[in-house]
C-alpha cells in the first residue's frame, strides 16, 4: 500500500508503505520526512477532512483513515514552511506553520491499538487526486 509525500518545494511524490517492524518502518518514514527528523509528529489536519472529505475515524479496513506525519522539531530545525500541510492545517487561522515535508500515511485498527500502515487502494486515488491540485495552487502561489 502506498503513501503520499508532499515537500517543501510543492513536489508530490508516492512511496511504499515501509516494511519490517515498528523500529524499521519509524525510520524509513523519518527518513522521508527529511534529514534531520528525529521524531514524528501525527497531525490531523482540520481540512484534509472537512474539504478533502477523508473518513475522520480509525476503521478496521487498514488504511481507511487517513493522518499527516509532521517533523516535530521542523521549526526548530529552520526548516521551509510546507504551503499544503499549513493550508489543511489551518494555519491562515491560527498562524503555526507546517514545517518541513509532510507525509500522508494510512491508519488501522489493530490488537494494540491503531498503527500507521499504508493508504487504502480506494481512499489513496481519490486523496492523490485532490493533494495534487493543492501541490498545484501551491506552485503557483510560490
Amino acid at each position: 500500500m502506498r503513501i503520499i509525500r508532499i515537500s517543501t518545494d510543492n513536489e508530490i511524490s508516492i512511496h511504499d508503505f515501509p516494511s519490517g517492524g515498528l523500529p524499521e518502518q519509524d525510520r524509513a518514514l523519518r527518513g522521508l520526512i527529511g534529514l534531520h527528523c528525529e521524531t514524528l509528529e501525527h497531525v490531523l489536519p482540520r481540512r484534509l477532512y472537512t474539504e478533502l472529505m477523508v473518513p475522520r475515524r480509525v476503521m478496521r479496513e487498514k488504511g481507511g483513515f487517513v493522518s499527516m506525519l509532521v517533523d516535530e522539531d521542523g521549526a526548530a530545525h529552520g526548516l521551509d514552511t510546507n504551503i499544503a500541510g499549513s493550508y489543511l492545517y489551518e494555519t491562515d487561522r491560527h498562524g503555526w506553520p507546517i514545517r518541513g515535508n509532510i507525509l500522508f500515511v494510512g491508519e488501522k485498527l489493530a490488537d494494540g491499538g491503531v498503527e500507521f500502515c499504508g493508504i487504502s487502494p480506494k481512499l489513496y486515488k481519490m486523496l492523490y487526486q485532490r493533494l495534487r491540485k493543492i501541490v498545484e495552487e501551491a506552485r503557483a502561489q510560490a
